[in-house]
């Protein structure tokens, strides 16, 4: 039995030792490893593979280390993983040169790292302006670093688009945008402090940073902890991504991500792939898998379990616990001494060969770890060497990590593994004990390209808000207007509805290439409802450039056959016109036509009334044209039907445009100044003065002399739905000309003009499936995007994106404002109705929401969608003349008996002749209505005294009067 039992024992020992030898490294291993990685370094650097390279090579703009002199105080953040830290960095230089630190520890609960974007940024914040308070800083205006540890693409020191979340992290609406700018928009939204954000650092290089403030050899910086990742000082004649040749830049290699591509595939265990299939980014940072201290507990927890499963560990009992993914922590593994405790707490009962094995594998991952981290770093210090052409180097690295500085024999591991694979090597280690944080204020201490003009400043979005106030001034003033770019057109619609109106409408609406007919039934039972039926009909392009009357005719044998469709040939219906055109309104129903936009430009209709060409094509359908009104006039009314405090319609789709209620004795243009009328600004045409030259880029500039209309409609060729697409295909092909993108290849496809349509846009800015979104679309434009080019794709639409939501946002700020001022109350409480494809679209709404309540934040605004379009305003503002001409005749009817004809005003006279010769005569003045009374008044006076007269006192019937 003993002689079986040691059978046994043995054979469970192979099988242990044979499953561990999975994880066993030879030197041959490593000396593959290290060369692997010195490909990977190269090809990330090269603009031809970077884009196919695993370790990415990201340009990091910092261009030196710390050379003692820095002085000042500085604040720093510290995110990178569950908790987040908060310093204040005191750095004094001279023979006495220190550096003091301040700061606080904050955790980050799992459904924030989890959840939005917005409440991850304002969580941060949160937690600064709680440090402010602790050190009675909030009125100090400090520098900041911000060391942000996860992979982001630089074009500046102080601008990083986040590539993708790492550790755990997966907070939307972040990936592809700029996480300085998303913590500078959630401290305005705090409003409590400001802080000027100087540079953006990855913990390497922040950790590199620390270190070579005390040592200047430092110019590695490695992370060994929840992630992996390390960077260093390259020349720049070698990075190719970036221009110049002269100097160093350090470069953060994002090393995590090697292996991506399959290089490592020899070493890899069916371990690392359960750990890596279970994760939250499935494929993606394999190395770091394998090497950092996030995995390592789980890849132990795979190795337990399959051992278990096979009889060799805890009698084959498999408990609870042990099957939950991530309850084998990393610092668990670390306290070796107490393994057992830690399995009894994981409900494992096991024996003291069990403690034995749990160690051995804790080891073995562990030890596997450490040698992979030290054959990467073999990699880059003899990459620095021959740079500089050394025979021998001395070097040190600076350190930062739990995983380097608790377990007891990764560092050796690690020193031992660069040693015998980079000889000629002398490489120090350096633990940094104040952590990347530190570095992040040192770099800020001694501190775009494309779409660097694209992006505002609340404080340039506030002036332009300003100069677009100054054009509504112009446009309402009658000796400004003809000069006047936004041309505030009145509409002669002087009321929203009530909830009164009533009756059976029709509303055409025509503003695009599709023309919509509807039916719109007003009625009143227990409530106000509208019934609606529509048809949507095509206008050719064709008929868009053709003649005039074609074009009407058009319109008329549309509404021949809705009518006939809708069996209501024989009733005359009163149709109110949207018409989203500029246009010089006259009446409610005179309308002419001032210019087209929009690709129109049927002949023969600019300086007539489109009402009159109408009622011409129209004229055997026995329809009145009651109402001819903008789209933005019709979605104000929509809007206002719902919500009567609603006053400011929008259209931001295809075209852009808005409308509101201005006080009548502010509108020159037209008479009388009690009440108010809708006016349509027109404010497309904003900036055709030269006023906002100086936000325009080249790319604007290119697409206003391919328009149709060169020089007109400037603004809305900045935000409009028509354009965006065609902006964001220019951007490409220059960024791809100058080999940034596409690996400098450009199809014949993306060379089309219009080919990459506004609707790409919106749906690559999505963050859950923009990049596949992206892939797709530039697939079928004959481009093969890497992962990067995606990633970039989409900066670029939701820069485009983002800058048209803050351009309308700070000219309805401006319409916003004047409401304000018009009402003369301290806080303005309204509501805008926004219709149009592009404001639908996500997440331009949720922008421009904020974006306006910064910047008019003496205002409580509801943003009310037009559901049913403008085309049933045209019906409800028809409904409302229809109101208020039955409101007008019910007066009349009341007035009419009070008013007199002609021939009853000379009855009076006659009358009233009869009388006075009445009461004058002796026979017939007791008879007389009028009494004639003498009143003994001989003259009126002459000035002389000396005369008199007698005077004669008519008397109404009451009178008493007798002298």
């Amino acid at each position: 039995m003993v002689t079986a039992v040691a059978q046994r024992l043995a054979a469970q020992r192979r099988e242990i030792n044979d499953t561990l030898a999975l994880l066993s490294l030879s030197p041959e291993n490593l000396q593959q490893v290290r060369d692997k990685m010195r490909v990977e370094l190269e090809r990330g650097l090269r603009r031809d593979s970077h884009r196919t390279a695993s370790v990415k090579m990201l340009p990091s703009f910092v261009y030196r280390i710390p050379d003692g002199t820095e002085r000042g105080k500085y604040l720093a953040l510290d995110l990178g993983g569950t908790n987040f830290r908060v310093l204040v960095v005191k750095i004094r230089s001279g023979i006495r040169k220190s550096v003091r630190m301040y700061n606080k520890i904050y955790a980050i609960p799992l459904e924030i790292m989890q959840g939005t974007g917005e409440e991850l940024f304002d969580h941060i914040v949160q937690c600064i302006s709680d440090f402010l308070d602790y050190m009675g800083m909030k009125n100090t205006r400090l520098p900041l670093g911000f060391t942000f540890s996860f992979p982001c693409r630089q074009t500046g020191i102080d601008k990083g688009s986040l590539v993708s979340w790492t550790k755990g992290f997966k907070a939307t609406d972040c990936e592809g945008n700029d996480v300085v700018e998303m913590l500078r928009e959630a401290i305005k939204r705090r409003n409590e402090f400001d802080l000027d954000i100087v540079a953006v650092v990855n913990d390497t290089v922040g950790t590199m940073m620390t270190c070579a403030y005390e040592d200047p050899k430092c110019e590695i910086g490695l992370i060994a902890g929840t992630g992996s990742n390390v960077c260093y000082m390259e020349e720049m004649r070698n990075i190719e991504m970036v221009e110049g040749d002269e100097g160093q830049m350090c470069v953060n290699t994002e090393w995590g991500g090697f292996g991506e591509n399959d290089c490592i595939e020899d070493i890899r265990t069916r371990f690392d792939r359960e750990v890596d299939e279970g994760s939250l980014n499935n494929g993606k940072q394999r190395f770091e898998k394998m090497t950092s201290g996030m995995y390592l507990g789980e890849i132990v927890r795979q190795i337990l379990i399959d051992l278990t499963r096979r009889g060799l560990l805890f009698r084959g009992h498999i408990t609870e616990p042990l099957k939950t993914r991530g309850i084998f922590e990393t610092n668990d593994r670390l306290a070796l001494l107490q393994v057992r405790s830690i399995l009894q707490q994981l409900g494992l009962d096991s024996t003291c060969d069990d403690s034995i094995i749990v160690k051995e594998v804790c080891g073995t991952v562990s030890r596997r770890a450490a040698q992979l981290c030290g054959a990467g770093m073999a990699a880059i210090v003899d990459k620095i060497r021959e740079n500089r052409g050394l025979n021998q180097m001395n070097i040190t690295v600076g350190v930062d990590g739990t995983l380097y500085k608790l377990h007891p024999h990764f560092s050796r591991i690690l020193k031992d593994t660069v040693k015998a694979l980079a000889p000629q090597c002398d490489v120090e280690f350096v633990l940094s004990e104040d952590g990347s944080g530190k570095g992040a204020a040192l770099i800020t201490a001694v501190i775009d390209k494309y779409l660097y003009a694209m992006r505002f400043s609340d404080e340039t979005l506030m002036d332009i808000m300003k100069r677009f106030r100054r054009e509504l001034g112009n446009g309402l003033g009658r000796d400004t207007n003809p000069t006047a770019t936004v041309k505030m057109l009145p509409t002669f619609v002087r009321s929203i509805p009530d909830g009164s109106e009533k009756g059976d409408f029709i509303a055409l609406d025509l503003g695009g290439s599709a023309f919509r007919i509807l039916r719109v039934k007003v009625s009143h039972e227990k409530k106000q409802t509208v019934q609606m039926e529509s048809q949507i009909y095509d206008t050719p392009e064709d008929i868009i450039h053709g003649s005039g009357t074609r074009l009407f005719d058009h319109v008329a044998e549309c509404l021949g056959d809705f009518m006939e469709k809708q069996n209501i040939k024989d009733k005359k219906l009163s149709v109110g016109f949207t018409f989203s055109f500029p246009c010089a309104q006259t009446k409610l129903n005179e309308s002419y036509l001032l210019t087209w936009t929009k690709r129109f430009k049927a002949s023969g209709v600019e300086g007539m009334d489109v009402v009159t060409l109408l009622n011409k094509a129209i004229k055997k359908r026995g329809v009145d044209i009651m109402a001819v009104v903008n789209d933005t006039v019709g979605t104000m009314m929509t809007c206002g039907f719902d919500d009567q405090r609603c006053e400011v319609g929008i259209i931001i789709g295809t075209g852009t445009n808005a409308c509101y209620m201005e006080e009548l004795r502010h509108i020159d243009l037209v008479e009388g100044d009690e009440g108010r009328m809708c006016i349509n600004t027109e404010w497309g045409a904003f900036g055709d003065n030269g006023m906002l030259e100086d936000i325009r880029t080249e790319f604007d500039r290119e697409i206003d002399r391919g328009s149709l209309n060169p020089g007109k409609q400037l603004f809305e060729k900045m935000v409009s739905g028509m354009y965006m697409g065609e902006l964001v295909r220019l951007i490409l092909v220059k960024m791809a000309k100058e080999g940034f993108l596409f690996e400098g290849r450009i199809t014949p496809e993306l060379l089309t003009k219009g080919k990459f349509e506004t609707k790409h846009v919106s749906s690559i800015e999505k963050n859950k499936e923009g990049l596949a979104k992206a892939k797709d679309i530039l697939g079928r434009l004959g481009v093969e995007p890497s992962a990067d080019d995606c990633v970039a794709v989409q900066h670029v639409c939701t820069i485009v994106s983002h800058r048209s939501a803050n351009l309308l946002a700070a000219t309805l700020g401006g319409i916003l404002s004047r409401l304000k001022d018009n009402k003369g109350n301290p806080r303005l409480r309204t509501t805008v109705g926004i219709d149009g494809s592009l404001y639908k679209m996500h997440p331009y709404a949720r922008r421009l929401h904020k974006t306006v309540r910064r910047l008019v934040p003496e205002s409580d605004v509801r943003f009310l969608l037009s559901e049913s379009g403008s085309s049933k305003g045209a019906a409800m503002v028809t409904a409302v003349a229809y109101r208020l001409a039955d409101q007008r005749r019910q007066i009349t009817e009341t007035l009419a008996e009070f008013r007199l004809t002609s021939d009853q005003l000379l009855e009076v006279k006659k009358r009233m002749r009869t009388e006075i010769q009445n009461g004058l005569g002796k026979k017939t003045h007791d008879s007389a209505t009028i009494k004639m009374w003498p009143t003994y008044v001989l003259s009126t006076p002459d000035g002389s005294g000396e005369r008199s007269s007698t005077w004669i006192e008519i008397s109404f019937p009451d009178c008493d009067s007798t002298s």
